[in-house]
């Protein structure tokens, strides 16, 4: 598709918590989605706005905004309500990638809308923004063994065995994005909801 027919800009958001410690963790799968995209547009986050690091690069003519929001997970509407509003953005041109526990690792589920699951950080997007219909990338990081807690899951590194699947669930989540940005919705549900089942 063209640039004509494309809508721009499209803000694409990255779930995670700010710090070192956090930086490998299931929790941030999000982060580590856009931070492969914005590597692959050959930019990075150098610029604070709306409480987010936030970089912007054209792909193909459609302008991305990307945005890891620094505010911690769970009050990641904050920043993501504030840039929604700063860029004027209907919900159908904002993208929430983050990572999903009743999905099986590396599993990828693109939807138009959809409810929050139980995640904290999409709840706070949902109570900032007003409503649930907007687009959002599951990453799968599946159930926590035996009885633990999911809250130290998801805070926990990939495990070594869990490394390369996340690695390359990761580069599939970039090019599922690509695909939303250049051909739309449809297209990158059709193309990647199937992947890594």
């Amino acid at each position: 598709m063209t640039e004509l027919n494309r809508p721009s800009p499209l803000l694409i958001v990255g779930l995670g918590n700010p710090g070192r410690q956090y930086r490998a963790n299931r929790h941030n799968v999000g982060f580590m989605v856009v931070e492969a995209l914005a590597a692959s547009l050959g930019t990075s986050f150098r610029r604070m706005q709306a409480k987010a690091l936030v970089t912007e690069a054209r792909l193909e003519g459609v302008r991305l905004i990307l945005a890891k929001p620094q505010t911690y997970m769970n009050n990641a509407g904050q920043s993501v309500g504030s840039l929604a509003r700063f860029f004027r953005l209907p919900a159908e041109q904002i993208l929430v990638i983050y990572d999903d526990l009743d999905l099986p690792p590396g599993a990828l589920r693109l939807r138009p809308a959809g409810g929050t699951g139980g995640h904290r950080g999409m709840g706070s997007i949902v109570e900032h923004l007003g409503l649930e219909d907007f687009p959002r990338l599951r990453f799968g990081i599946g159930r926590p063994p035996g009885a633990m807690d999911p809250a130290d899951f998801v805070l926990q590194d990939f495990s070594r065995g869990e490394q390369d699947l996340a690695a390359a669930a990761v580069d599939r989540a970039v090019e599922c994005v690509r695909t939303f940005a250049l051909e739309g919705i449809q297209a990158a549900m059709t193309r990647f909801n199937a992947a890594g089942e």
